[in-house]
């Protein structure tokens, strides 16, 4: 009788143990390094399909890796380092590449606070470099910026914080950001002055539906991103409440289980073109494409 109760009381104790696992590895997980993937810009390229006031493009790609830096996988502080590059190939003879943004850039993430697996507060800093490959004059000769050779160029820092929760009612991860990014004078080109803003208030929200069944190494089955962006400083002798001064996107993710390494998305864009030079343009745009899929949960 008490080898039987035994095997019993072993069987429900292994029994629970392996539910227990298994709850514990289905459920979604994310660290340090994810949070950073997560903020950092998306690798893409679009369709020859965009719609508003933008040149037909054959497309435009953002080449943005991630080289992670850290001394192991629970470390609470971690270096990312990104070679930016971000080209627009043109629907026109030849089909020219002008004047390509480079942003290669440092990022640091701090985590400052971790009450639950899925919920964290984080701190970043980042340094970076824009310019576009020119050394022509910023000027053509009737006092227009020279949108084909000129010289653009600009050094920045950002400053942020990142919050991440999970909703179990809706399966969601989701991620808030709010950064101050900063172009001091110094850093920026001479003929940009009071033409380019160097104070600019980021704050985005992120977030992935997860399916319903999570199983470990999951990736979401839609996300969604929303990012605003307004410029703080004085340049361009705008107004204060002059709606130059805002930058907003929205862009929705569709991540399909017959696609492993790519997932698809839709964008609306309205503010600065932030290609470079191009930036006293204003866009609004619809734009489609695909980006590349490494966030996993």
């Amino acid at each position: 009788m008490k080898v039987k109760s035994y095997i019993i009381f072993s069987y429900l104790c292994v029994t629970h143990f392996a539910f227990s696992q298994k709850e514990v590895n289905a459920s979604p997980q994310l660290d340090l390094f994810k949070i950073a993937l997560i903020n950092q810009t998306d690798s893409y390229i679009t369709f020859p399909t965009d719609i508003g006031n933008i040149e037909p493009l054959l497309f435009e790609a953002n080449v943005n890796p991630s080289f992670v830096i850290r001394e192991r996988k629970d470390s609470k502080l971690i270096a990312v380092l990104t070679p930016q590059i971000t080209i627009r190939m043109y629907n026109e003879n030849s089909y020219p590449v002008r004047t390509p943004s480079y942003i290669p850039q440092i990022s640091l993430y701090y985590l400052a606070n971790k009450k639950e697996a899925l919920n964290y507060l984080v701190l970043f800093s980042k340094i970076a470099h824009h310019s576009n490959g020119q050394d022509g004059d910023f000027y053509n000769d009737d006092n227009t910026i020279n949108l084909q050779s000129g010289n653009f160029a600009t050094n920045f820092f950002e400053l942020g914080v990142l919050k991440t929760s999970y909703s179990k009612t809706l399966k969601a991860i989701k991620t808030i950001k709010s950064s101050i990014e900063i172009h001091p004078k110094s850093w920026i080109n001479q003929e940009m002055k009071g033409k380019y803003s160097g104070v600019r208030w980021h704050n985005s929200f992120t977030s992935f539906k997860l399916p319903l069944n999570t199983e470990n190494n999951t990736r979401a089955n839609f996300s969604l991103k929303a990012q605003t962006t307004l410029m703080l400083d004085n340049y361009n002798d705008l107004d204060v409440l002059d709606l130059e001064r805002v930058n907003a996107s929205l862009t929705f993710y569709y991540h399909p289980k017959f696609l492993e390494d790519i997932g698809l998305f839709i964008q609306f864009y309205h503010g600065m073109d932030y290609y470079n030079i191009y930036f006293e343009r204003q866009l609004s745009i619809i734009r489609f494409g695909i980006m590349t899929e490494i966030l996993r949960f």
